[in-house]
């Protein structure tokens, strides 16, 4: 059939034979305008003009770009239908299935269809459309071993419903050491050897290198693709058209790569959900996870929850019965596990070293190390943050120490200032603090509250001489490996270097400093890096320790002890059930000026009637990136989680509300916030 060809005149043009309708995405950034709008497709456009490709189109007067989701016969809009002006590329980018689960992101997120699509599509790259498309080689993939999978309960049978092409849902707990890379490889292979596309979502980039080295061991390179944002733009969106065209089974990433448009999706799999790099961090906010179950439930792809710890949303997927756990035996764990000690689990600590709990690095912390040294091992110390002294604390009994007036935490001034520079200063109120006396033992005495991995480094090294001291994060560069000889190596979360062999032993400093912060996720999140930790360190039968410089009485420190992940979500899911917090009901934060914020909340209420809860709103700092600095409000909404569709679609309704009347203050509004108060 011959090309028409685009007339001069724009009275010439002539619809479309055939479905002259086109349903289209407009890049407006008005929530009022968040649906699909109908244009006309000329006839000279009738070929290119196919569902998923970029166009442009007149609204308002301007020239906009859009995604065409799909043509039609007829239209509902009475009047003359506006032209399709152009269609910047005739490759079809959006694929139906990841334009159905950007709206489903953006329902439940209470945001717009295109915020998701800018995260669902990458930018176009025209030079790299326009080269030979990567040619799809033929896979030679076997089924995988299944003895690593074994060591699991349901393990197996989760390797043969991959095999066998079903849509199994799984939330597995990897033991301690565990080449979790591996185990995703072969899950990866057992799909791919059924004819099905894989994709992997990991937190960073240095999960994306294991992984993918994994990856194309089991299943060759011809097999692996990985999209993350360092490769530059044409790389990527190169792979990425792989990955579109059906010519890589397997899509391994980063954040963005949960909306990868991977053909005949057989598995999505995420590793530690609960790292918070998996949450966007743009409007409407969505998390990997979320995204992945989303995915799994309208695509009828199986679905993996992987990680060392679980969170309470993994565990409310496992009681809701929609996954099953995959978990290892306790006596396989045991086995597996380093011995782990607490402060002050026996009395015999307390009498050995007096000063117990005031040390920093307590005796038994410099015993595990040098045993470890002595052994020719390498020796893990994670500090919760970089830097030097974040914050002061009583030299007492070390409790936060804080400002008399407001109450706010106290620190130490940067910069050089007046003359009340050495001065302790509030956080909050700014105000200098001359005469501290703690306001639980009466101490006048200071210390630093957490002196971060660079004094780390510096004090070990003083206490170690002759060991070589290595820092990962923090300022410095984060390590991939480090060399199995004994040394010290100091890390940030996140920043640990794998060690081949695995450490002689792991000390977990400033435990009290993570577990203080301010967040719903604060407790299950201090377990999950001490046990990403952990997990780096040789079983106990060939001398493996761990030191964790917290309160042994503490339900958190007793979970690492034991290494129970699971009873920690689950008693976690039940403490967040009994006071009504996320995931047991469903919450959105909303922020912005009294005003608006107010409006906002009577919107909803109106909507939703007795349904909704109110708390608040209390006033919080401005946004940082706001020109303005108008005091701002914070206010909670809860719902039964049956009702969080309602709730999304109730403060979809009020932001359109609010920006057909042009309202021109901003409100942010953000399901689920970790942060609660």
């Amino acid at each position: 059939m011959p090309v028409a060809t685009r007339p001069a005149n724009r009275g010439e043009w002539q619809a479309a034979a055939a479905a002259p309708v086109a349903r289209v995405a407009v890049d407006v950034p008005l929530t009022h305008l968040d649906r699909t709008f109908d244009y006309q497709v000329p006839a000279h456009l009738d070929a290119d003009a196919q569902p998923g490709v970029r166009i442009k189109v007149r609204f308002s007067g301007r020239l906009v770009d859009g995604f065409l989701l799909e043509r039609a016969e007829t239209t509902d809009h009475v009047g003359t239908l506006a032209w399709v002006e152009r269609v910047v590329s005739p490759e079809p980018a959006l694929a139906p299935e990841v334009a159905a689960l950007a709206r489903a992101v953006a329902d439940r997120g209470a945001g717009m269809l295109y915020d998701v699509l800018r995260l669902a599509v990458p930018p176009r790259h025209a030079k790299v459309e326009a080269e030979e498309p990567r040619a799809r080689a033929p896979l030679a993939v076997t089924a995988p071993d299944p003895a690593g999978w074994a060591r699991y309960r349901h393990g197996a049978a989760l390797l043969d419903a991959l095999g066998a092409g079903r849509a199994a849902h799984a939330v597995w707990q990897a033991l301690p050491g565990e080449d979790w890379a591996t185990r995703l490889a072969e899950a990866a292979a057992a799909t791919v050897a059924a004819g099905r596309g894989v994709l992997i979502v990991v937190p960073d980039q240095r999960d994306v290198a294991v992984l993918c080295a994994a990856c194309t061991a089991v299943l060759g390179a011809d097999a692996v693709v990985a999209l993350t944002a360092d490769l530059g733009p044409a790389e990527r969106y190169r792979r990425w058209l792989a990955v579109r065209r059906g010519a890589v089974p397997v899509a391994i990433g980063t954040r963005a790569t949960a909306f990868a448009p991977v053909a005949r999706l057989g598995l999505v799999a995420v590793w530690d959900d609960g790292d918070d790099s998996h949450a966007e961090p743009r409007a409407p906010y969505p998390h990997v996870r979320d995204v992945l179950v989303l995915r799994a439930h309208t695509s009828g792809a199986a679905l993996l929850v992987g990680g060392h710890a679980r969170t309470a949303e993994g565990q409310l997927l496992v009681e809701s019965g929609w996954a099953r756990e995959v978990v290892a035996e306790r006596a396989v764990v045991r086995d597996a596990m380093p011995r782990i000690v607490a402060i002050g689990e026996t009395t015999a600590q307390e009498e050995r070293d007096p000063a117990l709990r005031a040390a920093r690095l307590p005796h038994v912390a410099f015993e595990a190390a040098r045993a470890a040294l002595d052994a020719g091992k390498p020796v893990l110390v994670q500090v919760p943050r970089a830097g030097y002294v974040p914050w002061l604390a009583c030299g007492s009994c070390r409790e936060t120490a804080r400002c008399r007036h407001c109450a706010g935490p106290l620190g130490l001034p940067s910069g050089t200032p007046d003359g009340d520079a050495a001065l302790p200063h509030c956080r909050w109120c700014g105000r200098a603090e001359p005469a501290f006396r703690c306001a639980h033992c009466g101490s006048r005495r200071l210390r630093a509250g957490v002196v971060g991995s660079g004094r780390t480094a510096e004090e070990l090294g003083r206490a170690f001489p002759g060991v070589q001291v290595r820092a990962s994060g923090g300022g410095a560069a984060v390590l991939d490996a480090a060399d199995a000889r004994p040394e010290l190596v100091v890390a940030t979360p996140g920043a640990e270097p794998q060690v081949d062999g695995g450490y002689g032993a792991a000390l977990l400093l400033d435990g009290w400093a993570l577990l203080g912060r301010a967040d719903l996720r604060v407790v299950e999140e201090t377990l999950r890096r001490w046990m990403a930790a952990a997990a780096l360190v040789v079983p106990h039968g060939a001398g493996g320790r761990v030191v964790v410089m917290a309160p042994s009485d503490l339900p958190v420190v007793q979970a690492l002890v034991r290494w129970d992940p699971v009873g920690h979500a689950a008693a976690e899911l039940a403490s967040r059930t009994e006071v009504g917090f996320p995931p047991a009901v469903r919450m959105a934060a909303v922020e912005g000026p009294a005003a608006a914020v107010a409006a906002v909340l009577d919107d909803v209420e109106e909507r939703l009637g007795a349904t909704v809860e109110v708390l608040g709103p209390v006033e919080i700092e401005p946004d940082p990136r706001a020109e303005t600095d108008t005091p701002e409000e914070r206010a909670l909404l809860r719902v039964r989680r049956t009702e969080g569709k309602a709730l999304a679609a109730a403060l979809h309704a009020a932001q359109a509300a609010r920006t057909a009347r042009k309202a021109t203050d901003v409100v942010r509004v953000r399901m689920d916030p970790p942060q609660i108060g």
